[in-house]
């Protein structure tokens, strides 16, 4: 019976105590900031999601995860800068930034040229009218454009054009367009973006394209100020087009431009004599393609993969500072997904784009690091949002505690002595009253900020994902 008393002793003073701390905290934080607060940082260590994100198994709170269906864990190959990975831009939409959009073909850069004029925030969004293919995307309070795409300027610069034409054109055409007044403007900063494909995939999807009538007949494949001649640059079929061509006969073309290319398409053409064969070895031609792809893609502001589309719409709006409308979408019932190919065939697919595989697993790798670091960052800055707005708080705490005076934050780590610009301070002599209080204040602040300890594990178990 004594046992029993004591629990139920217990339990009433735990509820008193409980009943207390609410009223505590109504007295000291009335409104509703406090306990949003706590709630906010509570729901961020549960996982929360965005009201209709279903869950699917592990990792499900976290929208990034699973996209590819693979179920390796990602384990970088490559050592990059931290240059290299963190793309941020300063991009200025009312100034004379332009975002520069290479579309490689069948890689989904049409659906993801319809995100950028359809589907970003602006506060003067693109103009879209039905049965019109390019819209108009003017800076706010400007007759100016700040996109180079497909359905904005349109093939301005050629059907498909590559990295070789893009960076030769773009910046005359754009100043063709501006009046004498802008000319005398500063120069543009462009910034270039694209989106690249797993190559089988990629490759067979272009076959089926050109198997229905496509021919790309109008791209120019201009380089070092002229096109290729029909010597350098034959033709795989004789008639109008190549309609109804077999997988066999799309593969044994030598000539076909299907084969590594967005290796091709990512580098400067100009380095290997455009598209004269006789320059150089094939090898050596193609290890100096891939060189140059891979160093143009490093320092492209921004690149998305195809089967990535969570994590491509992530790291555009963390690089631009833009946001999207609606949530990009992963399809994966593509027509090249519904083709049956032996292994055969693939073996040989990934022989003739070995350039491409190369290029493509060092862009997957290159993207997921990116993505990485971005949300590492990100999560940074929302760990040191909530540390100051507790900073805030406790300011508003001090007087129920009885403590007066300015607050005195302890830093947890005292900052480095740097021979650039050293610091030094003189010591006052403080009597114990001052003591006393600040002792009491930093027991206080202890108590509110005691919580960013666990954070800091938090963030580094989030870190610790699973990639797929």
């Amino acid at each position: 019976m004594d046992e029993k008393s004591y629990y139920s002793r217990l339990l009433v003073a735990l509820l008193m105590v409980l009943c207390f701390g609410v009223i505590v905290l109504q007295y000291v934080c009335p409104t509703s900031d406090c306990q949003l607060l706590h709630l906010a940082s509570l729901s961020s260590r549960l996982g929360s999601r965005a009201p209709g994100d279903r869950m699917n198994g592990a990792g499900a709170g976290d929208p990034y995860s699973s996209e590819d269906g693979a179920l390796v864990r990602f384990v970088p190959r490559f050592n990059f800068t931290t240059k290299d990975l963190n793309r941020a831009v300063d991009f200025n939409i009312k100034g004379n930034d332009v975002i520069v959009f290479l579309h490689i073909q069948k890689t989904g850069g049409t659906t993801f040229g319809r995100h950028l004029v359809r589907n970003i925030q602006l506060e003067r969004p693109c103009e879209c009218h039905a049965g019109q293919k390019k819209c108009t995307c003017y800076r706010p309070g400007k007759r100016d454009t700040w996109l180079f795409s497909r359905f904005s300027t349109g093939w301005s610069c050629g059907l498909h054009a590559d990295w070789t034409e893009l960076t030769n054109c773009v910046p005359s055409f754009m100043g063709n367009r501006e009046s004498q007044e802008r000319r005398r403007t500063p120069s543009r900063n462009y910034y270039y973006i694209t989106i690249l494909r797993d190559p089988v995939w990629r490759y067979l999807s272009e076959w089926r394209h050109v198997q229905r009538g496509a021919t790309w007949k109008a791209s120019k494949h201009m380089c070092d100020g002229h096109s290729p001649t029909l010597t350098e640059l034959p033709s795989c079929y004789t008639g109008d087009d190549w309609s109804g061509c077999s997988l066999e006969e799309f593969m044994v073309c030598p000539y076909n431009l299907a084969n590594n290319r967005q290796t091709r398409m990512l580098a400067d053409l100009s380095l290997v004599g455009c598209y004269n064969l006789s320059v150089m070895s094939e090898s050596q031609r193609w290890a100096m393609l891939l060189e140059s792809a891979k160093r143009n893609l490093r320092n492209m502001a921004f690149f998305g993969l195809t089967e990535y589309q969570r994590k491509t719409q992530y790291l555009f709006e963390h690089t631009f500072r833009l946001s999207f409308i609606a949530p990009f979408t992963q399809l994966n019932g593509t027509r090249a997904a519904s083709i049956e190919v032996e292994s055969e065939t693939q073996r040989r697919i990934r022989e003739l784009n070995q350039w491409d595989v190369e290029l493509y697993e060092y862009a997957r790798d290159l993207f997921l690091q990116r993505f990485q670091y971005a949300r590492q960052q990100d999560r940074r800055e929302a760990r040191q949002q909530r540390l100051q707005e507790r900073r805030k708080l406790h300011a508003k705490v001090k007087p129920w505690w009885g403590v007066t005076g300015k607050a005195v934050f302890k830093p947890t780590k005292e900052p480095p002595m740097t021979e650039q610009s050293p610091t030094f301070s003189e010591e006052k002599p403080v009597d114990a009253g001052q003591t006393l209080e600040r002792e009491t204040e930093g027991q206080v602040e202890d108590s509110w900020l005691e919580e960013d300890d666990s954070e800091t594990i938090l963030d580094y178990l989030e870190n610790v994902e699973q990639w797929r």
